[in-house]
This record gives C-alpha cells, structure tokens and sequence, in this order.
C-alpha cells in the first residue's frame, strides 16, 4: 500500500495551514501543560509518543531545536534535533522552569516534561482542535498536526531531505507524500514555480 495523505474515501489527513494557526491560538488558552504539549507536536511534527518522551534535557537552547529520540527505528539512540522558533522556547523555558532547573543543576531536567498518559495526550489535541473549530474528519487528530507539518515544510520550499530528516523518516520516497497535498497547500507550492 502506498502512503498518501488522503484516506480511502479520499478525505485529507493533514491539518491545513489556516487549522494549523487555529489551532496555535487555541493553546493559548489551555492549561500549560496542555498548551506546550500541543505547541511541540504543531511546530516539530514528532510523534506522540516521542514528544511525550521529552525531558527538560531535550530541550538545546544553543542550538533553538528540540532534540527527539526517533521511536520508529529498530534500534534504540536514534536521535534527531529539530530546529524551533525562539517562541516555543521561550514557552517552554517559562512554563517548565528549564533554565532554571539547569543553573541550579536539579535533577528533574531528566524527568518527562509532561506526565500524562499517550491516549490523554491524544485527548488533549483533540479538545485543542475542538476549540480551535477545526472541521470533523480524519485530520482532526495528533497525526494531523504531524502530516500538517510535512505539508507546511513542503509549501514553504524547506528541502526534502530536511524535511525528512526533521521527520525521523527512513526513506525520501516517504517523505515525498507531503509534495501531494491539495486546495491552498497546492496552490503554495505552484505559486513558487510562477514567482
């Protein structure tokens, strides 16, 4: 089966870049807890489960990138760092006290940034996406927010490989299913082509 952005009944799996900035300012008004959460998986297009394995040690300031373990690989250490805009860090740092916990050298830097369970996790993106009045389908789902992701990279003519690699994909050919969006997304990408 080939990978695609469209189920079989040819509805999108990824969320659109007006959902995506709905969504955004719908964290806003959420919990901390809630609202970091939601805004790493909009901004890095991680997995679940690898955002939920964060610690404050993933968190690389000097380099403004969140540093993810890649969960899909055979082997265990598989990491990948994704660069992030000084907004989500700084969100991050206030509401996780980061930077503090380093200065003062306190263990809980290695402990997960959240402690909520993977399916409150997906519930949580849910009510955000709820909030946020994002259409009923198959998008409104933390793996929408990931396919969003691809979708957005690709739009914003940010290199495959990058893309990838920023993905935690093993392939291109895998990645290459974020250059088959439609509607606005589309539209982007041949708007490049004409200038």
């Amino acid at each position: 089966m080939t990978a695609s952005l469209f189920d079989a009944n040819g509805q999108r799996l990824y969320i659109t870049a007006s959902e995506r900035n709905a969504f955004l300012e719908a964290t806003s008004r959420a919990d901390r807890q809630i609202r970091t959460f939601c805004m790493v998986m909009a901004y890095t297009g991680c997995r679940i489960s690898e955002a939920l394995a964060l610690t404050g040690k993933s968190i690389d300031f000097g380099q403004k990138a969140i540093v993810f373990e890649t969960l899909k690989k055979r082997k265990a250490g598989v990491y990948r760092a994704v660069p992030v805009p000084d907004s989500l860090l700084d969100t991050l740092n206030m509401a996780h006290g980061l930077q503090e916990a380093a200065k003062r050298k306190k263990n809980r830097l290695g402990l997960p940034l959240w402690d909520f369970s993977r399916t409150t996790a997906w519930r949580h993106i849910v009510e955000v996406m709820n909030q946020a009045h994002i259409p009923d389908g198959p998008h409104k789902c933390p793996k929408g927010l990931r396919h969003g992701f691809g979708v957005m990279a690709i739009t914003q003519g940010i290199p495959l490989n990058m893309v990838s690699k920023w993905m935690g994909h093993a392939s291109l050919e895998v990645t290459a299913i974020y250059a088959n969006a439609l509607g606005e997304e589309q539209r982007t990408i041949a708007g490049r082509m004409w200038g």
